[in-house]
């Protein structure tokens, strides 16, 4: 799961529990859908009230029991979007819209159950940004910010939709990238780093260029999640140290 649409919410599929159909009883027995009912007659068919007896006062009742029930089917799917929408808002970072630091950990967990079960491998990349400090002395925390969010669409526009991205916390940013070894996510890393270094932000007519180091650890299973982060974060932080003794 990417939030860019907003994050991917994305993982290994899980089964689902099989549900009985809506609207059945009994195995091999269908209740009436009585909400999808629009004709007081119909429904009086329905339920087994005989013609003899449907008189204005029960047309009235089933009137008041149609209008009832449309009206919980109503709030029952107000109910749901709002729940979604608050789910997502718990799994959205405050600044941008990928996942946070929490649901990235949560995914990054599924994937690593996942790994051990059908010992498949998946990497995690670690990407920090580059001098985001300057970028905030020089032009201001809002030009910061609006880095950060063009680093997070570049991530989110070239992986994959069974990938995952996340922000890890300040400048840190971490990519799920599922089924993949350690070879063919160092390429792929590498290719991240050189779309955001080729890109530019337009910030008020100004354009701001971004780079970032980055960090790999490919995972089988068996890894503490805390350890997954470290040891991507390590290779990263060797790899900017080593770009500064070269001068890079």
């Amino acid at each position: 799961m990417k939030i860019g649409d907003t994050t991917r919410i994305i993982g290994p599929a899980s089964s689902a529990p099989v549900r009985r159909a809506e609207g059945t009883g009994r195995a091999g027995a269908t209740a009436p859908a009585t909400a999808n009912m629009r004709n007081p007659r119909d429904l009086a068919e329905v339920m087994g009230i005989p013609e003899a007896e449907f008189t204005p006062k029960v047309r009235e009742a089933i009137m008041r029991l149609m209008s009832e029930v449309e009206k919980a089917r109503r709030e029952a799917a107000q109910a749901q979007s709002r729940a979604a929408h608050l789910e997502r808002l718990a799994d959205q970072d405050s600044l941008i819209p990928v996942f946070n630091r929490r649901a990235f950990v949560r995914e990054l967990g599924r994937m690593q159950a996942f790994a051990e079960r059908y010992d498949q491998p998946s990497s995690l990349v670690y990407f920090d940004a580059n001098g985001l400090k300057q970028v905030n002395d020089t032009h201001g925390h809002a030009a910061g910010d609006a880095l950060l969010a063009h680093i997070a669409r570049i991530l989110v526009q070239n992986v994959r939709d069974t990938d995952v991205v996340g922000r890890l916390g300040g400048d840190e940013f971490g990519v799920i990238l599922t089924y993949t070894d350690k070879p063919v996510a160092d390429e792929k890393a590498a290719l991240l780093a050189r779309s955001i270094e080729e890109s530019e932000l337009d910030w008020r007519g100004v354009g701001i260029k971004a780079s970032v180091a980055w960090g790999v650890y490919t995972f089988r299973g068996g890894d503490d999640i805390a350890r997954l982060l470290e040891s991507a974060d390590r290779e990263m932080y060797e790899r900017k140290k080593g770009a500064r003794s070269q001068g890079g």
